[in-house]
């Protein structure tokens, strides 16, 4: 919870609109520009401060999936699913028979959804498991690159997964998706399925880059949801006709509304529709603080192993850097932690003990909790209930 009755904001990458033209393809639709996957973001999008409210308590209950565009689901009852996410973290990557053992967990299963219906999971997709790593304020922790199952940096562009109408689903279902799935896009809608196409988000960690989604309801659909073509041939399989996957991304608008939770673990997550919510990785207020922390324990971390205690005493010393006013509790509660661990690296004593619990795997396991992990599956599923 922030601390002033100032508002939470955080910042999210949008399309420019000067990226942004008529669509050749589907007239009265806009298309933006192809990034080039290398680009620096902060040179090529939109990257500008949003109002974010703060479900930490329990998101409101007029945010439900087939009006936003988004539910929080519970996931504790799923003990297969938490003994699977349980081995992520423990290894920190997603092995084959994890990713075997998480599929299997949610297949044929059924998801209670905040509001009290459920979801009956039809089919649980081969694409789409990747686990995100993301360290505070941008920091690049990710070992794997871009690309992979493993350790992709968070989304920082505000994008929505696919376009019903186009590829890879207008090949892969032979145009049958739009009368499918319930979907709602500039040019057309289907609210009288009860099938959805979503993304399952599962946070491990997410003190730092949490994801945010927008109320879809907020959305000007026909002035800033815009065509865009996403070329995957260099991290998926595809036939050349299936190359460039088409998705949605944004123009940002003062009318968005914006939504996340600052305190959620693996025993919740989202469920999203993959056709349309709008939705990215935000930095919050005091991520810079918490990266400089991060820097500063890996060099005492180092200095330690190193025997460097003329190090360890200069790293202690320093005034840790500030938090601003408004931030989220989670983030006062890993600055706190990680200035107190600072505040012990000089102290000999601090450096006993077991493998466990010395100063080192203290100092690194606060750093551990700063970085966002997350995974993300793609579902077929279909919504039961009243």
């Amino acid at each position: 919870m922030q601390s002033t009755s100032s508002p939470l904001r955080g910042s999210l990458a949008f399309t420019r609109a000067g990226d942004v033209s008529p669509d050749p393809e589907r007239p009265g639709l806009l298309r933006a520009r192809t990034i080039p996957f290398d680009a620096d973001p902060d040179a090529v999008f939109d990257v500008r401060p949003c109002v974010l409210n703060d479900c930490a308590g329990g998101p409101p209950a007029e945010l439900r999936l087939e009006g936003a565009g988004f539910e929080t689901v519970d996931l504790s009852s799923n003990e297969p699913l938490q003994a699977a996410l349980a081995t992520v973290r423990r290894q920190g990557g997603v092995a084959d028979a994890t990713a075997t053992a998480l599929r299997a967990a949610l297949q044929d299963s059924c998801l209670r959804l905040d509001g009290g219906r459920s979801l009956r999971i039809d089919h649980v997709a081969d694409d789409g498991l990747i686990l995100r790593l993301g360290g505070p304020n941008g920091l690049d922790v990710n070992p794997g690159g871009k690309y992979g199952t493993n350790g992709r940096s968070p989304a920082r562009n505000v994008h929505a997964d696919q376009d019903v109408f186009g590829t890879p689903l207008r090949q892969l279902m032979k145009g049958a998706a739009p009368d499918m799935f319930r979907h709602r896009t500039p040019d057309g809608r289907n609210d009288a399925s009860a099938m959805f196409l979503l993304n399952l988000w599962i946070p491990i960690d997410q003190i730092t880059r949490p994801l945010v989604l927008m109320d879809r309801r907020t959305l000007d659909a026909g002035r800033h949801q815009l065509r865009y073509g996403l070329p995957v041939d260099g991290f998926l399989e595809r036939d050349e006709d299936s190359s460039v996957n088409d998705i949605w991304t944004f123009l940002p608008d003062d009318g968005q509304k914006w939504y996340f939770r600052s305190s959620m673990g693996p025993d919740q997550g989202y469920v999203f529709d993959t056709l349309g919510t709008p939705h990215g990785a935000t930095v919050l207020p005091g991520e810079d603080a918490l990266e400089a922390l991060y820097r500063d324990l890996a060099r005492a971390c180092d200095a330690a192993e190193a025997g460097d205690a003329d190090a360890l005493r200069t790293i202690a010393g320093a005034r840790p850097p500030a938090l601003p006013d408004v931030t989220t509790e989670p983030i006062r509660a890993a600055w706190r932690r990680m200035t107190e661990l600072l505040g012990e690296a000089a102290r000999p004593a601090s450096h006993a003990g077991s493998p466990t619990d010395s100063w080192p795997a203290r100092a690194r396991a606060a750093m551990d909790a700063v970085v966002r992990k997350s995974i993300e599956m793609r579902l077929v599923a279909t919504l039961v209930g009243p």
